[in-house]
């Protein structure tokens, strides 16, 4: 399977919000994303969408088509952060963090002999389970201790 990446560097919006919009595409057919991402109200969604076109000419410069891209992986990685600083009363100084991004998108293409459904799936990551995992060793910590009785 071909894939096409692009990357955007020291974008200057906290990873954090770029995260809301990149896991609202991940996993999802191209031509879908683009018509999703143009009604977004989040900032982050203009320079994704300018990077999701970037991904594409890439693609079509590796002769895929556009018709059957789909976001095989998208990622927000956490860039260097800028140190200012806030005066505040007494003489104190407060520290301000003005944090950047890196944001990184793997473009793949649909094979005819594979199922639509099973592609999107696999590039798809669950985060419940993740969470789920954690519940479980907080659950499994807590039932560890011993309780004292009257």
């Amino acid at each position: 399977m071909k894939t096409a990446t692009a990357k955007l560097n020291n974008y200057r919006h906290s990873p954090r919000k770029v995260r809301l919009v990149a896991d609202l595409v991940r996993g999802k057919k191209l031509e879908k994303v683009l018509s999703e991402i143009k009604f977004l109200s989040k900032k982050a969604s203009l320079p994704l969408e300018k990077l999701l076109n970037s991904a594409v000419a890439n693609a079509k410069g590796m002769g895929m088509e556009s018709s059957k891209l789909f976001i095989k992986k998208i990622s927000v990685d956490e860039g260097p952060i800028l140190y200012r600083r806030r005066f505040r009363a007494r003489g104190r100084v407060m520290p301000i963090r003005k944090r950047t991004s890196h944001i990184s998108v793997v473009l793949g293409e649909l094979e005819q002999n594979e199922p639509k459904s099973r592609a999107l799936s696999e590039a798809k990551t669950k985060p419940a389970e993740k969470n789920s995992d954690i519940k479980q060793t907080k659950k499994s910590k807590a039932g560890n201790k011993k309780t004292k009785t009257a």
